[in-house]
């Protein structure tokens, strides 16, 4: 466990997006946990942490920044030992398919065995919230409110023998896309885009941005579950 005053170090991917946000919402959970919260733009940043939040914001961009600060292959090799949540756009490099890329593609870190589409609820505008039931929450009764800005939308889970089981955490419930959305099609509650966050191994991703509320058991949860067993594992 890497130790900064005897504490566990979380660290927020703070190249682009919304690492501020996670900041602050992780903070809150570090108040009642041995837990220091550590900004990451470069590779030595990284050697401080145990675990790693990658935020919203803008993909492609921040695959790009990760390349240039030379952050891209120690996340590739971070992701295999240590645990990962993305958000949004962090979810889309977490996937190991990308559809709708802008041209030319863009750098994946690969660690989840599941295809995801950029923008699949549609553009800025079409952006909603939806109330999300979640086991494992706190208060698990009282529903989150996901945040769903330019999301990505899962299209399709790949499990096999090889990898880690992939564990639905959160589902959208029937009718909450609003019809203005270009994916306002009736889906059926088991369509996998229906799937708005998901964990396989010590990794997590949620197509919306739970740190754009004031609810922070979704950061109480990643500590939780993927963080401290994995460490008990290691």
């Amino acid at each position: 466990m890497s130790q900064v005053q005897g504490k566990l170090t979380v660290g927020i991917l703070a190249l682009q997006g919304a690492f501020a946000e996670h900041q602050t919402a992780l903070q809150k959970v570090a108040s009642a946990r041995k837990i220091t919260v550590c900004l990451v733009r470069t590779p030595d940043d990284l050697q401080k942490c145990d675990a790693l939040i990658i935020p919203g914001g803008e993909s492609t961009t921040i695959a790009l920044l990760a390349k240039l600060a030379g952050l891209l292959e120690p996340l590739r090799q971070f992701s295999k030992e240590k645990p990962i949540w993305g958000t949004c756009a962090g979810a889309i490099l977490l996937a190991q398919v990308v559809e709708n890329t802008k041209k030319g593609g863009q750098d994946l870190l690969g660690s989840m065995s599941i295809t995801v589409a950029r923008n699949g609820w549609g553009s800025q505008v079409e952006s909603f919230e939806a109330p999300l039931s979640v086991d494992g929450l706190r208060n698990s009764e009282k529903p989150f409110t996901g945040v769903f800005i330019r999301a990505p939308v899962i299209l399709a889970l790949h499990p096999s023998p090889d990898v880690p089981p992939i564990h639905v955490v959160a589902r959208l419930p029937v009718g909450t896309v609003p019809k203005s959305s270009a994916a306002s099609v009736q889906l059926d509650p088991d369509d996998p885009r229906t799937i708005v966050a998901v964990r396989q191994g010590k990794h997590m991703m949620t197509t919306f941005h739970p740190e754009l509320t004031k609810d922070g058991r979704f950061h109480e949860y990643f500590v939780q579950t993927c963080v401290l067993p994995s460490l008990s594992m290691s």
